[in-house]
Protein backbone atom coordinates (compact mmCIF):
# COMPACT_ATOMS: atom_id res chain seq x y z
CA UNK A 1 0.00 0.00 0.00
CA UNK A 2 1.43 3.38 -0.95
CA UNK A 3 1.48 6.34 1.41
CA UNK A 4 -1.56 8.04 -0.08
CA UNK A 5 -3.67 4.94 0.52
CA UNK A 6 -2.32 4.71 4.07
CA UNK A 7 -3.30 8.34 4.50
CA UNK A 8 -6.89 7.56 3.42
CA UNK A 9 -7.00 4.78 6.03
CA UNK A 10 -5.60 6.97 8.75
CA UNK A 11 -7.75 10.04 8.24
CA UNK A 12 -11.00 8.30 7.45
CA UNK A 13 -11.09 5.62 10.10
CA UNK A 14 -14.67 5.04 11.26
CA UNK A 15 -15.17 4.45 14.96
CA UNK A 16 -18.94 4.56 15.35
CA UNK A 17 -21.20 1.74 16.50
CA UNK A 18 -22.95 1.85 13.18
CA UNK A 19 -25.51 -0.89 13.44
CA UNK A 20 -26.66 0.37 16.84
CA UNK A 21 -26.59 4.06 15.97
CA UNK A 22 -29.75 6.08 16.56
CA UNK A 23 -29.31 9.50 15.01
CA UNK A 24 -30.17 12.53 17.11
CA UNK A 25 -29.67 15.00 14.26
CA UNK A 26 -28.77 15.10 10.59
CA UNK A 27 -29.95 12.45 8.17
CA UNK A 28 -32.38 10.77 10.55
CA UNK A 29 -34.44 8.47 8.34
CA UNK A 30 -35.41 4.86 8.76
CA UNK A 31 -33.84 4.20 5.36
CA UNK A 32 -30.45 5.28 6.64
CA UNK A 33 -30.79 3.11 9.76
CA UNK A 34 -31.75 0.16 7.61
CA UNK A 35 -28.75 0.77 5.36
CA UNK A 36 -26.38 0.81 8.35
CA UNK A 37 -27.90 -2.27 9.90
CA UNK A 38 -27.88 -4.21 6.62
CA UNK A 39 -24.30 -3.20 5.86
CA UNK A 40 -23.02 -4.21 9.29
CA UNK A 41 -24.95 -7.47 9.25
CA UNK A 42 -23.50 -8.32 5.82
CA UNK A 43 -19.98 -7.84 7.19
CA UNK A 44 -20.73 -9.92 10.27
CA UNK A 45 -22.36 -12.66 8.16
CA UNK A 46 -19.16 -12.93 6.10
CA UNK A 47 -17.04 -13.75 9.16
CA UNK A 48 -15.11 -17.03 9.30
CA UNK A 49 -12.92 -18.00 12.28
CA UNK A 50 -9.30 -17.28 11.41
CA UNK A 51 -8.25 -20.68 12.75
CA UNK A 52 -10.63 -22.29 10.27
CA UNK A 53 -9.20 -20.30 7.36
CA UNK A 54 -5.62 -21.10 8.40
CA UNK A 55 -6.45 -24.82 8.60
CA UNK A 56 -7.88 -24.88 5.06
CA UNK A 57 -5.24 -26.60 2.85
CA UNK A 58 -6.52 -24.67 -0.18
CA UNK A 59 -6.14 -21.19 1.27
CA UNK A 60 -3.55 -18.91 -0.32
CA UNK A 61 -0.25 -19.27 1.62
CA UNK A 62 0.21 -15.50 1.75
CA UNK A 63 -3.21 -15.02 3.32
CA UNK A 64 -2.54 -17.85 5.76
CA UNK A 65 0.68 -16.20 6.91
CA UNK A 66 -1.08 -12.85 7.32
CA UNK A 67 -3.84 -14.35 9.41
CA UNK A 68 -1.39 -16.28 11.58
CA UNK A 69 0.41 -12.99 12.20
CA UNK A 70 -2.91 -11.36 13.11
CA UNK A 71 -3.67 -14.08 15.67
CA UNK A 72 -0.27 -13.60 17.31
CA UNK A 73 -0.80 -9.85 17.41
CA UNK A 74 -4.29 -10.35 18.83
CA UNK A 75 -2.91 -12.44 21.69
CA UNK A 76 -0.11 -9.93 22.31
CA UNK A 77 -2.67 -7.11 22.49
CA UNK A 78 -4.44 -8.74 25.42
CA UNK A 79 -1.49 -10.42 27.13
CA UNK A 80 0.98 -7.54 26.99
CA UNK A 81 -0.94 -4.35 26.15
CA UNK A 82 -3.87 -5.28 28.43
CA UNK A 83 -6.39 -4.58 25.67
CA UNK A 84 -9.82 -6.28 25.69
CA UNK A 85 -9.80 -10.06 25.47
CA UNK A 86 -12.80 -10.86 23.27
CA UNK A 87 -13.65 -12.25 19.84
CA UNK A 88 -12.78 -9.08 17.87
CA UNK A 89 -10.14 -9.72 15.15
CA UNK A 90 -10.27 -13.49 15.61
CA UNK A 91 -12.39 -13.86 12.46
CA UNK A 92 -11.86 -12.92 8.81
CA UNK A 93 -14.39 -11.50 6.33
CA UNK A 94 -13.90 -11.31 2.57
CA UNK A 95 -16.19 -8.46 1.52
CA UNK A 96 -15.17 -8.36 -2.17
CA UNK A 97 -14.64 -4.60 -2.47
CA UNK A 98 -11.83 -2.10 -1.99
CA UNK A 99 -13.37 -0.28 0.99
CA UNK A 100 -15.82 -1.43 3.63
CA UNK A 101 -17.37 2.06 3.89
CA UNK A 102 -17.19 5.57 2.51
CA UNK A 103 -17.30 8.64 4.78
CA UNK A 104 -18.71 11.96 3.61
CA UNK A 105 -17.12 15.10 5.08
CA UNK A 106 -18.62 18.56 4.49
CA UNK A 107 -18.09 22.19 5.51
CA UNK A 108 -19.51 25.53 4.38
CA UNK A 109 -17.53 27.14 1.56
CA UNK A 110 -16.05 29.77 3.87
CA UNK A 111 -15.71 27.84 7.10
CA UNK A 112 -13.79 24.90 8.54
CA UNK A 113 -16.65 23.94 10.86
CA UNK A 114 -17.80 20.46 9.85
CA UNK A 115 -21.35 19.51 9.12
CA UNK A 116 -21.77 17.12 12.07
CA UNK A 117 -23.85 13.98 12.50
CA UNK A 118 -24.77 12.81 15.99
CA UNK A 119 -25.37 9.26 17.22
CA UNK A 120 -26.60 7.93 20.53
CA UNK A 121 -23.65 5.62 21.22
CA UNK A 122 -20.75 7.31 19.43
CA UNK A 123 -21.69 10.96 19.93
CA UNK A 124 -21.18 13.58 17.23
CA UNK A 125 -18.75 12.99 14.39
CA UNK A 126 -17.62 15.14 11.49
CA UNK A 127 -18.73 12.73 8.78
CA UNK A 128 -21.51 10.37 7.73
CA UNK A 129 -20.68 6.82 6.74
CA UNK A 130 -22.17 4.55 4.08
CA UNK A 131 -21.57 0.95 3.07
CA UNK A 132 -22.45 1.69 -0.56
CA UNK A 133 -20.43 4.17 -2.60
CA UNK A 134 -23.45 5.37 -4.57
CA UNK A 135 -25.23 6.38 -1.36
CA UNK A 136 -22.18 8.32 -0.22
CA UNK A 137 -21.99 10.13 -3.55
CA UNK A 138 -25.72 10.92 -3.42
CA UNK A 139 -25.29 12.67 -0.07
CA UNK A 140 -22.13 14.37 -1.34
CA UNK A 141 -24.02 15.75 -4.34
CA UNK A 142 -26.83 17.01 -2.11
CA UNK A 143 -24.37 18.77 0.19
CA UNK A 144 -22.56 20.33 -2.79
CA UNK A 145 -25.85 21.66 -4.13
CA UNK A 146 -26.32 23.38 -0.78
CA UNK A 147 -23.05 25.23 -1.36
CA UNK A 148 -20.81 23.11 0.87
CA UNK A 149 -17.29 21.88 0.29
CA UNK A 150 -17.44 18.07 0.25
CA UNK A 151 -14.95 15.20 0.32
CA UNK A 152 -15.67 11.44 0.19
CA UNK A 153 -13.04 9.16 1.75
CA UNK A 154 -12.86 5.37 1.54
CA UNK A 155 -12.64 3.41 4.80
CA UNK A 156 -10.82 0.05 4.73
CA UNK A 157 -11.30 -0.69 8.46
CA UNK A 158 -13.46 0.42 11.37
CA UNK A 159 -14.48 -0.45 14.90
CA UNK A 160 -17.95 -0.94 16.39
CA UNK A 161 -16.43 -0.06 19.79
CA UNK A 162 -16.94 -3.58 21.09
CA UNK A 163 -20.66 -3.81 20.34
CA UNK A 164 -19.87 -6.58 17.84
CA UNK A 165 -16.93 -8.94 17.35
CA UNK A 166 -15.22 -7.02 14.54
CA UNK A 167 -13.46 -9.15 11.93
CA UNK A 168 -10.28 -8.59 10.00
CA UNK A 169 -11.36 -7.53 6.52
CA UNK A 170 -10.15 -8.44 3.05
CA UNK A 171 -9.62 -4.68 2.53
CA UNK A 172 -6.59 -5.08 4.83
CA UNK A 173 -4.96 -7.94 2.88
CA UNK A 174 -2.33 -5.81 1.13
CA UNK A 175 -1.18 -3.90 4.19
CA UNK A 176 2.33 -4.23 5.54
CA UNK A 177 2.86 -6.22 8.73
CA UNK A 178 3.21 -3.17 10.96
CA UNK A 179 0.10 -1.59 9.52
CA UNK A 180 -1.94 -4.74 10.15
CA UNK A 181 -0.61 -5.29 13.67
CA UNK A 182 -0.85 -1.60 14.56
CA UNK A 183 -4.44 -1.38 13.35
CA UNK A 184 -5.44 -4.27 15.61
CA UNK A 185 -3.89 -2.43 18.56
CA UNK A 186 -5.53 0.87 17.52
CA UNK A 187 -9.04 -0.51 17.16
CA UNK A 188 -8.85 -2.52 20.38
CA UNK A 189 -7.73 0.66 22.15
CA UNK A 190 -11.06 2.22 21.12
CA UNK A 191 -12.78 -0.72 22.78
CA UNK A 192 -10.66 -0.19 25.92
CA UNK A 193 -11.77 3.44 26.22
CA UNK A 194 -13.92 5.73 24.08
CA UNK A 195 -15.18 9.19 25.03
CA UNK A 196 -18.27 10.49 23.25
CA UNK A 197 -17.93 13.78 21.37
CA UNK A 198 -14.12 14.05 21.58
CA UNK A 199 -12.55 12.64 18.42
CA UNK A 200 -9.14 14.23 19.02
CA UNK A 201 -8.87 12.66 22.49
CA UNK A 202 -10.01 9.23 21.30
CA UNK A 203 -7.80 9.10 18.24
CA UNK A 204 -4.70 10.49 19.91
CA UNK A 205 -5.11 7.90 22.66
CA UNK A 206 -5.57 5.02 20.22
CA UNK A 207 -2.69 6.22 18.04
CA UNK A 208 -0.36 6.28 21.05
CA UNK A 209 -1.42 2.73 21.98
CA UNK A 210 -0.79 1.70 18.37
CA UNK A 211 2.70 3.21 18.24
CA UNK A 212 3.86 2.12 21.69
CA UNK A 213 2.28 -1.28 21.13
CA UNK A 214 4.22 -1.67 17.87
CA UNK A 215 7.45 -0.68 19.61
CA UNK A 216 6.88 -3.35 22.24
CA UNK A 217 5.80 -5.89 19.61
CA UNK A 218 9.05 -5.38 17.70
CA UNK A 219 11.11 -5.73 20.87
CA UNK A 220 9.23 -8.83 22.01
CA UNK A 221 9.67 -10.50 18.60
CA UNK A 222 13.35 -9.47 18.25
CA UNK A 223 12.56 -7.32 15.21
CA UNK A 224 14.38 -4.13 14.27
CA UNK A 225 12.67 -1.01 15.66
CA UNK A 226 9.79 0.28 13.50
CA UNK A 227 10.95 2.39 10.56
CA UNK A 228 10.10 5.99 11.44
CA UNK A 229 10.87 7.38 7.97
CA UNK A 230 7.29 7.15 6.77
CA UNK A 231 5.94 8.39 10.10
CA UNK A 232 8.19 11.46 9.80
CA UNK A 233 6.99 12.11 6.25
CA UNK A 234 3.41 11.81 7.43
CA UNK A 235 4.11 14.22 10.28
CA UNK A 236 5.64 16.77 7.91
CA UNK A 237 2.79 16.45 5.44
CA UNK A 238 0.22 16.78 8.21
CA UNK A 239 1.94 19.89 9.56
CA UNK A 240 1.92 21.40 6.06
CA UNK A 241 -1.83 20.85 5.75
CA UNK A 242 -2.50 22.06 9.30
CA UNK A 243 -0.60 25.27 8.62
CA UNK A 244 -2.78 25.90 5.58
CA UNK A 245 -5.89 25.12 7.61
CA UNK A 246 -4.81 27.56 10.32
CA UNK A 247 -4.27 30.32 7.76
CA UNK A 248 -7.67 29.68 6.24
CA UNK A 249 -9.38 29.68 9.62
CA UNK A 250 -7.93 33.09 10.46
CA UNK A 251 -8.84 34.44 7.05
CA UNK A 252 -12.43 33.15 7.20
CA UNK A 253 -12.85 34.94 10.56
CA UNK A 254 -11.59 38.24 9.12
CA UNK A 255 -13.60 41.21 7.83
CA UNK A 256 -12.78 40.51 4.18
CA UNK A 257 -15.66 40.34 1.74
CA UNK A 258 -16.81 36.90 0.63
CA UNK A 259 -15.38 37.33 -2.91
CA UNK A 260 -12.02 38.30 -1.40
CA UNK A 261 -12.12 35.29 0.91
CA UNK A 262 -12.84 32.95 -2.00
CA UNK A 263 -9.84 34.41 -3.88
CA UNK A 264 -7.58 33.99 -0.84
CA UNK A 265 -8.85 30.45 -0.41
CA UNK A 266 -7.83 29.54 -3.96
CA UNK A 267 -4.43 31.14 -3.39
CA UNK A 268 -3.92 29.15 -0.18
CA UNK A 269 -4.57 25.85 -1.93
CA UNK A 270 -2.22 26.79 -4.79
CA UNK A 271 0.47 27.62 -2.23
CA UNK A 272 -0.12 24.27 -0.50
CA UNK A 273 0.52 22.47 -3.78
CA UNK A 274 3.78 24.38 -4.30
CA UNK A 275 4.94 23.74 -0.75
CA UNK A 276 4.27 20.03 -1.09
CA UNK A 277 6.20 19.90 -4.38
CA UNK A 278 9.15 21.57 -2.65
CA UNK A 279 8.99 19.03 0.18
CA UNK A 280 8.71 16.10 -2.24
CA UNK A 281 11.49 17.22 -4.56
CA UNK A 282 13.75 18.49 -1.79
CA UNK A 283 14.04 16.82 1.63
CA UNK A 284 12.09 13.74 0.46
CA UNK A 285 14.38 13.20 -2.54
CA UNK A 286 11.52 12.60 -4.97
CA UNK A 287 9.31 10.46 -2.73
CA UNK A 288 5.87 10.97 -4.30
CA UNK A 289 3.65 8.90 -2.00
CA UNK A 290 1.25 11.79 -1.38
CA UNK A 291 0.82 12.87 -5.00
CA UNK A 292 -2.49 11.04 -5.18
CA UNK A 293 -3.97 13.31 -2.51
CA UNK A 294 -3.51 16.22 -4.90
CA UNK A 295 -5.09 14.43 -7.88
CA UNK A 296 -8.55 15.64 -6.85
CA UNK A 297 -9.47 19.24 -5.97
CA UNK A 298 -8.54 20.49 -2.51
CA UNK A 299 -11.28 22.08 -0.42
CA UNK A 300 -12.14 22.76 3.22
CA UNK A 301 -13.73 19.35 3.77
CA UNK A 302 -10.61 17.55 2.59
CA UNK A 303 -8.62 19.29 5.34
CA UNK A 304 -10.98 18.32 8.17
CA UNK A 305 -9.54 14.96 9.28
CA UNK A 306 -5.94 16.15 9.59
CA UNK A 307 -4.52 16.46 13.07
CA UNK A 308 -7.28 14.48 14.78
CA UNK A 309 -5.24 11.30 15.05
CA UNK A 310 -1.90 12.42 16.44
CA UNK A 311 -2.28 15.86 17.96
CA UNK A 312 -2.17 14.57 21.54
CA UNK A 313 0.15 11.59 21.07
CA UNK A 314 3.08 13.28 22.90
CA UNK A 315 0.78 14.03 25.83
CA UNK A 316 -0.31 10.40 26.09
CA UNK A 317 3.32 9.30 25.77
CA UNK A 318 4.21 11.53 28.73
CA UNK A 319 1.28 10.14 30.70
CA UNK A 320 2.41 6.57 29.96
CA UNK A 321 5.86 7.45 31.27
CA UNK A 322 4.33 8.92 34.44
CA UNK A 323 2.59 5.58 34.90
CA UNK A 324 5.98 3.83 34.69
CA UNK A 325 4.95 2.07 31.51
CA UNK A 326 2.22 0.14 33.33
CA UNK A 327 -0.68 -0.31 30.93
CA UNK A 328 -3.32 -0.89 33.62
CA UNK A 329 -2.36 2.30 35.46
CA UNK A 330 -2.21 4.17 32.16
CA UNK A 331 -5.73 3.20 31.14
CA UNK A 332 -7.02 4.21 34.58
CA UNK A 333 -5.35 7.61 34.15
CA UNK A 334 -6.86 7.99 30.67
CA UNK A 335 -10.31 7.21 32.02
CA UNK A 336 -9.82 9.80 34.77
CA UNK A 337 -8.82 12.39 32.17
CA UNK A 338 -11.90 11.54 30.17
CA UNK A 339 -14.03 12.56 33.12
CA UNK A 340 -12.55 16.05 33.24
CA UNK A 341 -14.13 19.10 31.52
CA UNK A 342 -13.48 19.49 27.80
CA UNK A 343 -11.26 22.53 28.35
CA UNK A 344 -8.92 20.51 30.59
CA UNK A 345 -8.81 17.63 28.12
CA UNK A 346 -7.96 20.07 25.36
CA UNK A 347 -5.20 21.60 27.48
CA UNK A 348 -3.83 18.11 28.11
CA UNK A 349 -3.76 17.31 24.39
CA UNK A 350 -1.99 20.59 23.69
CA UNK A 351 0.62 19.98 26.37
CA UNK A 352 -0.59 22.95 28.40
CA UNK A 353 -0.11 22.58 32.18
CA UNK A 354 -3.44 22.13 33.92
CA UNK A 355 -4.44 24.49 36.70
CA UNK A 356 -7.15 24.38 39.30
Amino acid sequence: MNASRRRYKTIARATVALALAVALAGCSTLGYYAHLAAGEMAVLHARVPIKQVVADPHVDPTLRARLELALRARAFASDTLKLPRNQSYTTYADIHRRFVMWNVFATPALSLKPVEHCFLFAGCVAYQGFYHHDRAEALADKLRQQGNDVWVGGVPAYSTLGHFADPLLSTMDRWGDDELVGTIFHELAHQRYYLKNDTAFNESFATFVQREGLRQWHADNHLPPPDHTQAERERQFTQLVLATRGQLQAMYASDLTDPAKLARKAQAFATLRRQYAHLRDGPWHGYAGYDHWFDTPINNAKLLPFGLYDRGVPAFAALFKQCDGNWTRFYAAVRKLGGEPAARRDAFLSGTPRTG
